[in-house]
């Protein structure tokens, strides 16, 4: 089968930093479904694993952690899925990616594909929609509302650094529909401004000056929770001024180095958010991945989501691989890139 791989760390304008290869197709046992993969996205965990993780053996490594594809064989004790299913799925960090034309992926983490969605539009949301859904409501624990119910009253003020990007994209849209807090999302640029406003923010201001003063002009109160999905040892103790007592941060980046003191005379907490997590531990609520999944495309076919695609790189292969990895690389990327076929 063809897949994309490959077996040096090296930096991402360099032609062998991803190769198109060959590998023999893999086969389902166990609880593993084969999918025939259809499209793809590309998230930043793709290009820090390429920079730093390789086989041992020097065998080529295959990565890549959002796919839509066509379910074409299980595994003996599968019970969800059968062949001819449409699912999509983040995965395993532990095992080979979905840049490859067939991969074997454990029931557990896979929903069905929204139908509502083409292939491409699909692709990109698996593991930002697992990443801000855990976020959301199992470490900020923003209280979730009826997407029926349409009341703003709650007091929660929750502030979103770096909205614009594959995570904020969806977790904007999530609370908005299913929370009755009020967002402010973060956004300098115009193209992101615009974006993350036509996702359901309700305030922006601009992360590249204070965020006090802007944030004191809303008058909506004082923050009660951050979603950090990027630069956290930047604006640290900017959360911890804002804040109030007993507030909450939530983040997805991995800063060097912050001083967690700053969080005891208000009380704070800080919560890492991993998506892997489950997966890479075999916890034993690892079937609730599957079951968000499966909500987010029910949110999805009903009109509450829309797909975060901000640009679609073409069809699956090294070259525009490696495109999509430098663009996110310089940290401008708006939404998500995705690739589809081979």
């Amino acid at each position: 089968m063809k897949a994309i791989g490959y077996t040096q760390s090296l930096p991402i304008d360099n032609s062998e930093s991803l190769l198109d290869i060959e590998l023999p197709q893999p086969t389902a046992r166990g609880r593993d479904l084969l999918v025939k993969v259809k499209a793809i996205a590309v998230n930043p965990v793709d290009y820090k694993i390429r920079q730093m993780v390789t086989h041992d053996d020097g065998s080529p490594k295959v990565i890549g952690w959002d796919a839509v594809g066509e379910v074409v064989a299980t595994g003996e004790l599968v019970t969800g899925f059968k062949p001819g299913d449409e699912v999509f799925y983040a995965g395993d960090l532990n095992r080979q990616g979905s840049n490859a034309e067939y991969q074997l992926v454990d029931e557990l983490l896979v929903g069905f594909k929204p139908k509502s969605l083409k292939d491409a539009e699909a692709a990109a949301l698996p593991l930002t929609a697992i990443t801000a859904w855990e976020l959301l409501f199992e470490h900020l624990n923003i209280q979730q509302k009826s997407t029926e119910a349409s009341s703003r009253g709650a007091q929660e003020v929750m502030l979103v650094v770096g909205a614009a990007g594959g995570v904020g994209s969806i977790l904007i849209q999530l609370a908005k529909i299913l929370t009755n807090a009020t967002i402010v999302a973060t956004a300098s640029r115009a193209s992101s401004r615009n974006w993350v406003e036509k996702l359901g923010a309700d305030h922006v201001v601009d992360h590249t000056q204070p965020l006090q003063p802007q944030i004191d002009a809303l008058n909506i109160g004082q923050i009660t929770h951050v979603a950090s999905l990027n630069s956290t040892e930047t604006y640290f103790e900017t959360y911890t001024e804002l804040l109030q007592p007993f507030g909450k941060i939530a983040m997805i980046d991995d800063p060097q180095s912050i001083d967690i003191m700053k969080i005891k005379p208000k009380s704070l907490s800080l919560h890492i958010e991993f998506m892997f997590a489950r997966s890479m531990f075999n916890a034993e609520d690892m079937d609730e991945q599957s079951k968000l999944l499966n909500r987010v495309a029910d949110l999805v076919d009903q009109g509450h989501l829309q797909t975060t695609v901000g640009k679609n790189l073409g069809i699956i292969n090294a070259e525009n691989l490696r495109a999509a990895h430098h663009e996110l690389e310089s940290g401008k990327a708006i939404g998500k890139i995705v690739l589809e076929g081979f």
